[in-house]
């Protein structure tokens, strides 16, 4: 088995590099992405193909392959730095061991709202952690910033202060920060995957999970019994649009401003197309019976104070200039 799917693979990555060239003097650039057709970084991602062929008077353009037909993340990421995707929109997490920096994102209440962390990533900071992905061993250019949503708890039993976690287990990516992150929170942080969680809902393998409300009512976990959204959040972390290296090298300096140019472009257009979809998603939930808990998170965040001093200290900097920003 293991051995069909190497074969299977080195297809997919031999097909994908044959499409970087020249059809009729054309250059095609594959783009990828785990989500599907239709969601918003693959459309902000489809539209700045458009503009870049339109830009280019159709010398160049983008083929979009969302949904993982190209393979997990892992994958994708693997073919991106072989230059045979192109294109590539990416969690921070696999970015994390060849740019540690990035990681800073993903502390909990590292961002006081959506706003701040948009004001980091539109800005200075954000620059600087592109640039630091492009000067990395990782073989990839950081084009851009995309919003990854503001997670939140949601649970059977209504939560508004730390204390009515307790006892309730809760799933978390596997990562031990954020495992650490909802045991810090006052529940039992339980390391899960995504695709597992609705059935431990319904089973009462976990009490809750978080996430953002596409999220919740994309994969129906609010069928499996969580109809309380409380709104903590915890963790706000951006993704990420990058460009191999291997094409950006074979680009014009023209053709990289360009790219630069267009990739903000998306940023901004992708953050406006997600807002619509959290407004969107949020009404639906609301039409199937989903509380949305306000509350004041200042208990929260101080009670991961020390998650942000464990994980946090060879940031310390970093997340000192990121609290400074307005």
């Amino acid at each position: 088995m293991n051995d069909r799917r190497t074969l299977i693979q080195a297809a997919v990555a031999a097909f994908t590099v044959g499409m970087l060239g020249t059809a009729s003097g054309q250059t095609v650039l594959k783009a990828a992405d785990v989500h599907p057709a239709g969601y918003p970084t693959v459309v902000a991602v489809e539209n700045m193909g458009k503009k870049l062929e339109a830009a280019t008077q159709g010398r160049m353009k983008f083929q979009m392959f969302p949904g993982s037909v190209l393979g997990a993340e892992k994958e994708m990421i693997e073919q991106t730095q072989v230059g045979a995707i192109q294109i590539l929109r990416t969690s921070l997490g696999p970015i994390g061991p060849v740019v540690p920096e990035v990681d800073v994102f993903n502390m909990p209440f590292v961002f006081r709202d959506i706003a701040h962390m948009r004001a980091v990533i539109d800005g200075p900071i954000g620059d600087e952690l592109l640039d630091k992905i492009s000067a990395s061993p990782a073989r990839m250019v950081g084009l851009a910033w995309m919003d990854g949503g503001s997670r939140s708890l949601y649970t059977k039993k209504p939560v508004r202060k730390p204390e009515d976690l307790k006892g309730q287990k809760i799933r978390m990516m596997g990562n031990p920060l954020f495992v650490d992150t909802m045991n810090a929170m006052g529940g039992n942080g339980i390391s899960m995957g995504y695709g597992e969680v609705f059935t431990a809902l319904q089973t009462g393998v976990v009490d809750g999970a978080e996430n953002n409300p596409p999220s919740l009512y994309t994969a129906n976990h609010f069928k499996a019994g969580a109809k309380y959204y409380t709104q903590t959040n915890h963790l706000i972390i951006p993704e990420v649009l990058v460009m191999s290296r291997v094409a950006w090298d074979k680009l014009s300096p023209a053709d990289q401003t360009l790219m630069k140019k267009l990739g903000r472009e998306a940023q901004l257009e992708q953050r406006a197309l997600w807002d619509k979809a959290v407004a969107d998603y949020t009404a639906k939930l609301k039409a199937e019976g989903v509380e949305f808990i306000a509350i004041d998170n200042r208990p929260f965040y101080e009670a991961t104070a020390p998650v942000r001093a464990k994980y946090g200290a060879k940031f310390a900097d970093l997340m000192k200039r990121i609290s400074e920003v307005k």
